[in-house]
């Protein structure tokens, strides 16, 4: 089974200040034209994206330069409300190496992950950490925590969607679009569980 954890990008959340994506069609069948082609515009960061560490930090690794293997392979979605502290990025990861899926872990429900729960995540060595939010630490404080888990180089994917995903180990494939010297881009998000 194949789940599609993206947003559609046209009407996707846009983190507040950010351009939404735009599109234009430049040829249309219908007009005479050969085909039918599209040009859009968008923010890296819109919808469904990865960032890398040059997003907070500016001798950081761009996502041309990422570790494609943080983006695909197995991970844990595990679901959550609220702060996302130690003590519960604890659990989540305990839960996650019991499924032999510690190194990617994808927070479903309204979580906002905490300095401290980073600082937990960066420590313990993981290589990803998605959320649905558009970011992962606070909207209003968003700095500290991605500093903390994109100085560790610990993937951000962000912008998911896991309403209707069940807490548990799925292989991951979130690879962002090859984009040389980017802060972050935009990704097909998909889990594949076997049944």
């Amino acid at each position: 089974m194949v789940i599609d954890i993206s947003q559609e990008v046209l009407s996707c959340n846009v983190f507040p200040g950010d351009p939404s994506p735009e599109a234009k069609r430049m040829l249309t069948i219908q007009d005479g034209a050969v085909c039918n082609l599209t040009a859009f515009s968008m923010c890296a960061h819109n919808g469904t994206h990865v960032d890398a560490p040059y997003h907070f930090i500016n001798e950081g690794k761009t996502i041309d330069e990422l570790a494609i293997d943080a983006c695909v392979g197995p991970c844990f979605v595990a679901r959550c409300e609220g702060d996302v502290d130690e003590e519960t990025a604890r659990c989540i990861l305990e839960k996650a190496k019991a499924a032999d899926a510690g190194e990617r872990i994808l927070i479903a429900g309204k979580a906002t992950v905490t300095a401290e729960a980073a600082s937990f995540f960066a420590e313990a060595g993981i290589k990803l950490l998605g959320n649905e939010s558009q970011t992962v630490g606070p909207e209003n404080a968003p700095m500290e925590v991605h500093k903390i888990l994109l100085g560790a180089e610990v993937v951000l994917l962000e912008g998911i969607v896991l309403a209707s995903v069940s807490e548990g180990k799925y292989l991951l494939s979130a690879a962002p679009l090859n984009l040389a010297g980017f802060d972050g881009a935009p990704c097909r998000a998909v889990l594949i569980r076997d049944k």
